[in-house]
């Protein structure tokens, strides 16, 4: 595919689902709290957000949702280049700054000394890794992950995999055989969950598989949305569907019917929620929330876990009591939502900013 094209027309974005972006920013929110408290309470069944994980596979179908929405109509003018560019730009730039970030906290962390034990050149591999998103499960001190400075990166390879499975295929698709490939998607979800216990699985080394059956099927699930027009009109307003995503985080984390309820949650709840989110009536209290949460939701994401190393060795090491973790993880949290907002305004906004105006040429 190649046109000749205006840059303008490139970089033409359609107006966003402003609930959506405020429920994404919720659900990075979430990730980073339960990222921490999966290290205060080890015990999945005692911490009040134990299905935080399940963030990502929300976000996995807000992303078919939303690439289906902005391209499906425009990618044939854009064309193939275009579009990875755009996807490139859009995402990369967080991608280095987390490694950086991993790689700084991996250097000069305070309850560790991991250095010495990798040595220069596994240290290099393990950046190289991270910031060129090649998965290198070889840490088992972080639990073999697939990205062993920036955790998160592990769902990126696979929104990466999704955006050129999109571009190379599925935008081609008809909806009759999209709904077919995502019927069978959710037959994957369903062994996976079963064979597993739970979807927690695809970050690290020996659930890779997993994390490509639910961006398989969530990404699929989002643009069915889009595509068959499932937009609920509704009055919840972002407050209301807020607290229907919220319920599916904090529901009980129970080992014997969790292969049961994830799935569900999966397969039916959360494209219902991005429906819901897309068709509810915004507020106009709410529009600067909801703008301001969509926006740190990326960097939140990406920035957030090279500290959450740290917490990791500080907690094994130091052994702090849980009066204490009251206030750091709170704090923490607080902080962390700073740091993304600081990296977005002064980094990755003017770097997304000069690429764009840089490598998005009259052709494409």
């Amino acid at each position: 595919m190649t046109h000749p094209l205006n840059k303008e027309e490139v970089l033409k974005t359609k107006e966003h689902f402003e609930i959506l972006d405020g429920l994404r920013g919720l659900a990075a929110i979430v990730v980073v709290i339960y990222h921490f408290m999966e290290i205060a309470i080890t015990d999945y069944s005692k911490n009040f957000i134990a299905h935080g994980y399940l963030a990502v596979d929300f976000f996995f179908c807000l992303s078919g949702f939303v690439i289906a929405y902005a391209y499906d109509s425009r990618v044939e003018k854009i064309g193939m280049l275009s579009f990875i560019k755009l996807r490139l730009i859009r995402l990369h730039p967080l991608v280095l700054i987390g490694s950086v970030l991993g790689l700084l906290t991996f250097l000069f962390d305070p309850f560790s000394d991991f250095y010495s034990v990798y040595g220069f050149s596994r240290t290099i591999l393990l950046f190289l890794a991270s910031a060129f998103l090649v998965p290198y499960p070889v840490m088992a001190e972080r639990f073999f992950n697939l990205f062993n400075l920036n955790a998160p990166a592990w769902s990126l390879f696979w929104e990466y995999t999704a955006n050129l499975f999109y571009i190379f295929v599925l935008y081609r698709l008809s909806r009759t055989i999209l709904q077919t490939i995502t019927l069978i998607a959710a037959v994957i979800i369903c062994y996976v969950a079963f064979k597993s216990t739970n979807l927690m699985g695809g970050w690290g080394g020996p659930t890779f598989w997993d994390g490509g059956a639910r961006v398989l099927y969530s990404f699929l699930a989002g643009m069915l949305v889009y595509r068959s027009n499932w937009i609920i009109k509704n009055r919840l307003g972002f407050t209301g569907v807020s607290i229907l995503l919220l319920f599916a985080f904090l529901l009980p984390f129970n080992d014997k019917y969790n292969w049961l309820t994830e799935p569900l949650i999966v397969l039916i709840y959360f494209p219902v929620l991005v429906a819901l989110g897309a068709g509810a009536t915004l507020k106009p209290n709410f529009k600067g929330v909801c703008k301001f949460s969509g926006d740190i939701s990326y960097p939140l994401y990406m920035t957030h876990y090279p500290f959450i190393w740290i917490f990791l060795t500080y907690v094994a090491i130091i052994k702090p009591e849980m009066d204490l973790l009251k206030i750091i993880i709170p704090v923490s949290v607080c902080l962390l939502i700073g740091l993304a907002y600081l990296i977005m305004v002064f980094l990755d906004t003017p770097i997304r900013n000069y690429l764009k105006n840089r490598f998005l040429t009259r052709k494409s």
